[in-house]
């Protein structure tokens, strides 16, 4: 937030064009700044992210994680911490249209981060929410046309929120021949 608001400070950006993305821990600092903070972003792509530090200690192949780097204590020691932590918890106030991106057996952040996120917003109604599971994949695409589907995703999300018209979401299906007749 610091690093938008000196660009904003400077003129080299509108603070009503302001976007967000990140995987995995970048994952959760999109969701939470979508959430949390959505006065300050105008759109947010989301990969493999975290929605609820709770359940994610229940669900991922790194338990200790959150032990370890992030908070120092289990969830049983402070549930309310890691609840106001979790971008779910703010998802009501949410603003800021969301694509969600995730590998769909992905041990890391399980997918169903994803799903909770998105049916939250959903249940909200108050901003535009998309949700792409890609088949096959884990903690990040390795199959090329994986990666080429979140990259065109992504560039026609902030595209559409950013400079273009924003409001109702872009398509959900990719025109990939129109694509590459554009290079």
């Amino acid at each position: 937030m610091d690093a938008a608001d000196h660009l904003i400070a400077t003129g080299l950006v509108d603070p009503k064009k302001v976007g967000v993305t990140g995987g995995s821990y970048g994952g959760y600092a999109t969701a939470w700044l979508s959430t949390k903070h959505t006065e300050r972003f105008a759109a947010g792509v989301m990969f493999v992210g975290i929605s609820d530090k709770i359940s994610k200690v229940g669900t991922t192949d790194i338990a200790d994680e959150e032990y370890l780097v992030h908070a120092r204590k289990r969830p049983w020691e402070d549930w309310q911490h890691l609840l106001e932590r979790s971008p779910i918890y703010h998802a009501e106030k949410s603003r800021t249209p969301l694509l969600i991106l995730h590998g769909k057996d992905d041990p890391r952040v399980n997918p169903g981060q994803s799903r909770e996120l998105y049916r939250h917003l959903k249940m909200h109604g108050k901003t535009p929410v998309r949700l792409v599971l890609y088949p096959g994949e884990g903690h990040g695409n390795r199959k090329a046309a994986s990666r080429y589907d979140y990259n065109l995703r992504m560039l026609q999300w902030f595209e559409h929120y950013l400079q273009g018209p924003g409001g109702e979401m872009p398509p959900h299906e990719i025109d990939y021949t129109e694509t590459l007749a554009a290079q």
